[in-house]
Order: structure tokens, then C-alpha cells, then sequence
């Protein structure tokens, strides 16, 4: 007989976000009558950037001429994306690195996902609590866990992110060979400043870890403290790998198109104390499972770094960010406590009078027709949080906003 998997079998219910959608289709099916509006997932509203779509249909051209047309692509992206990648995100800040050490990929979720494959299966993994649940869910399904008991997974270090500590997790007090960070954070909003990200580098340094940093919210950072890449740390090459999107910053969420960055300074070891190149193991990985990211898609993805491409799309995030303080401001109007919504498009909001996640949720959907995101979704510090999105229209985040500030709780 064939076997499964059983590490699947540790994971709790539903996906979070698929477990959401089938409230709110349900909802919806009792309540056609009623106007639903979502500060949930994390989907954007805004269109494409007029200089992306031109980028877009051009290249599409290109693929129907035979002198022009593009079969396989390189499966590390195209020189001509990874060089505007490399000149407007690294070279301009003052990091060096080179051309080979960005992989471009049809997401940030999917390459967060995949790279724990690098790594042994008794590596100790540590995650931010709440934390965005794939980082979680992907580690489980590897085998790194133990069951799934009292909101946590035996086996992984989780790093309380609470308000006696801003959001902001604590270095680990015991081992852990991989540490998720994510900053700006999803879901808290919080982000990490100089000091404190210098200190995990240096901690990752001391204690031969790998940092797998998410940095897919660099473009929403508006306080000068906060680094826009890990790599203007000193010595972060020697001890991270960053995760980056199109998805947020640019509208990509159904183009899909992202990157990662492998540093070659940075080296695991085997068994025998053997050094490798994760850097090379990376691309290994990629040439076996990944064809690359269509051309038309890479093609409007370095749109992006032209000059009309980098104003339109920083119209949007700055629209987005509009639409967070316009949350943030009705909500403590309305005497709730809320945080983010400064170097992040979320607001993490208190639940009031003792409500947990979930029956908040439903008294959202239920009274004012909103979805958001229950906090104890993202992991057991959540518990008594609520995330709200800034990436609807200006239009109904304002009506969502009044509408939750009008609640009686």
C-alpha cells in the first residue's frame, strides 16, 4: 500500500485564508442583500501601473513574432530583471552584491516555502509568534515538528512578538538553526529597527544560524530607522537569505513575480563538517523544480525601476498607506487600541472587552459586514488581535472604517 506523508496530518483544519473564505461565502449566501467589504487577505485593488501594462502588452508582441519569440527562460530570471533588481534595491542603497545572487521566482510565498528544502530535517526552526503561517505550515509538512497541541507545534521555538515588547521578538534563549523574521511585519505591522536587527545578525553570526528574512513590505518602510534590506547590516551576507515581492509593491498579487537573495558568503555545513554554498545548492534546486517566470511577466516587472514605473507604483503604496491611517485614526477615535499601519499596510487591532479573535470576526461580518483576519490564526500570541488591510479602495476602507468605529461593543 502507498503511504502518506503523515506530517500533513499534524496540520490543524483549513488553511487560515481558505478557512475565512468559506465563512464569508457562507455569509454572503444567507445575506445576499447585504454589502460585504474585506480588510482580510492581503490582495491589492489598484491596477497595474500604466507603465507595467505598456511593458506587459509589448512583450507580449514580442512572443507572437518568430524573430522575437521566447521559449524557456533562464530558470534564475532574465539578466536584464536581475540587474534592475541589483541597481535599484542593493547598488543604490550601498550594498554590493552581483547579479547572481538574485533568483527570480513567480513569488515570495512560494520561495518562503520552499527553501526550508535545503536544510536537514533536524534543523530547529524558530518563528515569530503570531507569525504568517507558512513559514509554520511548510516546516510541519517537512517533518521539523512535532503534533500540533495547545495552539503550538512541539519541536519549533517560537519568539512571543507581544506589547510589553512592541511586536518585536526577543533573541532565542536556546537553540534554533533557522529563524524566520518578517519586517515590516505580517501580521503586526511592527518593524525592526537598526539596532535591533543588528543584533540578529550578530546573533546568527555566534550561533551559525541562518535568517530567512522577509522583506516583501521594504516599500511601505516611511521611519529612516528601519533598513530596507537586511544587507545594509554588516555581515548579514555571511548569515541571511531575503525574500522580496512585486505582489504589494507594484499590484503583482495575480502577475506573480518575485525574488530572493542568496548570498554566496553564505555557507551551511554537512555531517562531516563539509562547507557548501547555499547559494549554489539554491540554484540546483531551482534548475530541477522551476522553469522561471514567464518573459512577459519579467518584462513588466522591470518596468517597475523605470522612472515612470518607480512613480506610479509609489502613488499606489502611498494610497495604501492613506487607506492605514484612515483605519488606524477611526479605530482609536472609536477608543480602540491599534498599532501598525506606519512602516506596514496592517493594523493589528486589540480586540475589545475580552472578545477572542474569532468571535470578533464574526461580529465584524455579522453587525458591519467586514472581514478581517483573526489574530489567533497567525499563532497563539494572537490570540486577542485582529488584522485589518490597508489594500482595499479609498472609497471602502473609509465606509469599513466607519463602519467598525460605529460598533457597539
Amino acid at each position: 500500500m502507498t503511504l502518506l506523508n503523515q506530517n500533513y496530518l499534524k496540520l490543524p483544519g483549513s488553511y487560515l485564508f481558505s478557512e475565512i473564505a468559506k465563512k464569508v461565502a457562507a455569509f454572503k449566501a444567507a445575506h445576499p442583500d447585504k454589502s460585504v467589504i474585506s480588510l482580510g487577505i492581503g490582495d491589492v485593488s489598484a491596477p497595474l501601473a500604466p507603465a507595467v501594462v505598456e511593458a506587459l502588452q509589448k512583450a507580449s508582441l514580442e512572443m507572437g513574432s518568430a524573430d522575437t519569440f521566447r521559449g524557456y527562460g533562464p530558470e534564475q530570471g532574465y539578466a536584464f530583471l536581475r540587474e534592475a533588481i541589483l541597481q535599484n534595491d542593493y547598488t543604490a542603497r550601498g550594498i554590493n552584491l552581483s547579479a547572481d545572487e538574485i533568483f527570480v521566482s513567480d513569488g515570495a510565498k512560494s520561495d518562503v516555502a520552499n527553501f526550508q528544502e535545503l536544510f536537514s530535517p533536524s534543523c530547529v526552526v524558530a518563528v515569530q509568534n503570531p507569525v504568517y503561517p507558512v513559514y509554520v505550515d511548510t516546516n510541519v509538512m517537512a517533518g521539523r515538528t512535532g503534533p500540533f497541541a495547545n495552539g503550538a507545534f512541539a519541536g519549533l521555538v517560537y519568539l512571543p512578538c507581544t506589547q510589553q515588547n512592541a511586536f518585536t521578538p526577543d533573541l532565542p534563549h536556546t537553540r534554533a538553526d533557522l529563524v524566520y523574521l518578517c519586517s515590516p511585519n505580517n501580521p503586526t505591522g511592527a518593524a525592526l529597527t537598526r539596532e535591533q536587527l543588528t543584533r540578529w545578525v550578530n546573533w546568527a553570526k555566534a550561533n551559525h544560524a541562518v535568517i530567512l528574512f522577509d522583506s516583501a513590505y521594504e516599500a511601505f518602510i516611511s521611519q529612516p530607522d528601519v533598513p530596507h534590506s537586511i544587507y545594509e547590516i554588516p555581515g548579514a551576507q555571511e548569515v541571511a537569505v531575503e525574500f522580496r515581492s512585486f505582489s504589494k509593491t507594484a499590484g503583482f498579487t495575480g502577475t506573480r513575480c518575485a525574488y530572493t537573495v542568496v548570498p554566496k558568503a553564505l555557507q551551511v555545513q554537512d555531517d562531516a563538517g563539509q562547507n557548501y554554498s547555499l547559494n549554489a545548492l539554491w540554484l540546483r534546486r531551482q534548475t530541477t523544480k522551476f522553469n522561471g517566470v514567464p518573459y512577459i511577466v519579467q518584462r513588466a516587472a522591470e518596468a517597475v525601476y523605470s522612472p515612470a514605473g518607480k512613480a506610479q507604483t509609489r502613488q499606489a503604496v502611498q494610497t495604501y498607506m492613506q487607506n492605514a491611517q484612515v483605519i488606524l485614526s477611526a479605530l482609536q477615535n472609536a477608543g480602540l487600541t491599534a498599532y501598525g499601519g506606519v512602516n506596514a499596510p496592517y493594523i493589528w487591532l486589540k480586540t475589545p472587552n475580552g472578545l477572542d479573535s474569532w468571535a470578533f470576526f464574526d461580529k465584524l461580518l455579522s453587525e458591519a459586514c467586514v472581514v478581517g483576519t483573526p489574530g489567533v490564526g497567525f499563532g497563539a500570541c494572537g490570540e486577542g488581535f485582529f488584522r485589518l488591510t490597508a489594500f482595499n479602495t479609498p472609497q471602502l476602507t473609509q465606509q469599513a472604517a466607519g463602519r467598525i468605529a460605529a460598533l457597539t461593543f
